[in-house]
């Protein structure tokens, strides 16, 4: 949607208009459950938060400021409803914990990680993402899915912006490792991968 139709349609909705609040959700949802799939366990949560995050949207609508992206805005609300989800349900785990000096000291290879990615299916790369812990699955899907600035990861994962290079390392290092074993091992079980 270009930004001057954009800009009508949001102060349409804001209005009250029920068909321009309509345009917004079949222009933003696809990409907004897309981003929740990735962030968060299951499709039925991803289908969930989609719904919620939209309602949230409406409520909040005129508290959009219309200086900035309101892709960035939306992608917002969404990180920070998933990453709610996820500490409500306990299932997320504190990588803070002083473990700094235990973390390898290169980095990954981003061609590496790349070249793992393109030989692996979706599915595998959607398993490899559900074992992450969810702080590391969140950082990724931020950086590498919605294209987030460290600053804005920052906020949405409540951690210093120092620390995001910290949890991106650690999560781009864990992804190699779970998605190269689970080539290996369906290598090594004589399956094609």
């Amino acid at each position: 949607m270009p930004g001057a139709e954009l800009t009508e349609t949001i102060a349409r909705a804001r209005s009250g208009d029920a068909e321009a609040w309509g345009e917004i959700f079949r222009q933003y949802a696809p990409g907004i459950f897309r981003f929740c799939r990735r962030a968060l366990p299951t499709r039925e949560d991803a289908e969930d938060a989609t719904t919620e995050i939209f309602m949230k949207v409406r409520e909040k609508l005129d508290q959009y400021d219309a200086s900035r992206p309101f892709t960035a805005w939306l992608y917002k609300v969404s990180a920070n409803h998933c990453w709610d989800t996820l500490r409500r349900r306990r299932i997320r785990q504190d990588l803070e914990t002083g473990e700094v000096e235990t973390l390898p000291l290169e980095h990954p290879d981003p061609g590496q990680l790349d070249q793992l990615i393109e030989e692996s299916t979706s599915q595998q790369v959607r398993a490899a993402l559900d074992k992450l812990p969810a702080r590391a699955r969140m950082a990724l899907v931020l950086r590498y899915y919605s294209d987030m600035s460290y600053d804005e990861i920052a906020g949405a994962l409540g951690v210093r912006r120092a620390f995001v290079g910290v949890v991106l390392l650690r999560a781009r290092h864990q992804f190699r490792e779970i998605l190269g074993g689970r080539k290996m091992t369906g290598a090594a079980a004589g399956g094609t991968v």
